[in-house]
């Protein structure tokens, strides 16, 4: 099973991105995705932002975890 994880993304430079997961920040590679922007949402699996989600991804999965986690 692969577990993702979504982030958005802070900076985008040379084929990296700065994303942030809930407060957490960290370099991941943006080499699969084209047109990548501040702002965008990211799906993060192994340190490669591996596909753009929307807001409303983020937040299904974030409720889907919650309720995983009670």
């Amino acid at each position: 099973m692969c577990v993702g994880l979504s982030a958005k993304v802070v900076r985008v430079s040379d084929g990296t991105a700065l994303v942030d997961a809930e407060g957490a920040r960290r370099e991941v590679s943006a080499m699969l995705l084209e047109d990548l922007e501040p702002g965008d949402y990211v799906m993060v699996h192994a340190g490669t932002a591996i596909a753009k989600i929307s807001a409303d991804d983020v937040d299904e999965t974030e409720r889907i975890l919650e309720e995983i986690g009670s």
